[in-house]
């Protein structure tokens, strides 16, 4: 098993942090190698609800089916997914820092006894691919409160 973990301060209170981040209609603006999100179960957001992602990774497009394991507004969210023999588990912490948000993405990579080799290559792509998705939704509220 291999964790990355990045964290982040954004400009914006932590419930409209929150709001962004766990709202898959914005997953493609800010995750890095999203190309689309779709829900696949109706109702609000919640633990259970599930999705398909598309990312595109080394050249490749990839369909992942994604699981909400715990959902805990505004402070919390992680989702799960295994796309060839590989499980992935992404969780988005959030705290209030005065009036910013401390923002804090950690990826935990599972291979199967199969996969488990590719477990570093994985977990290093994962630790540039968040740095840069912090980056963008640090960038989006800088510009919202900008404006």
């Amino acid at each position: 098993m291999q964790r990355v973990e990045r964290i982040a301060t954004i400009p914006a209170p932590v419930e409209e942090v929150f709001a962004y981040v766990s709202d898959l209609e914005h997953i493609d603006e800010w995750q890095t190698g999203v190309v689309s999100a779709e829900r696949t179960t109706d109702g609000e957001m919640r633990v259970g609800a599930t999705a398909r992602v598309v990312r595109q990774l080394m050249g490749q497009r990839v369909e992942a089916p994604l699981t909400v394991t715990a959902f805990e507004p505004p402070t919390r969210m992680v989702v799960t997914s295994e796309v060839s023999g590989v499980r992935a588990s992404a969780e988005l912490s959030l705290q209030p820092s005065g009036s910013d948000t401390e923002l804090r993405f950690a990826m935990e990579i599972r291979g199967s006894m199969l996969t488990a080799f590719m477990e570093p290559m994985i977990a290093g792509a994962a630790g540039g691919d968040i740095d840069t998705s912090l980056q963008r939704v640090k960038a989006r509220f800088e510009k919202q409160r900008s404006a």
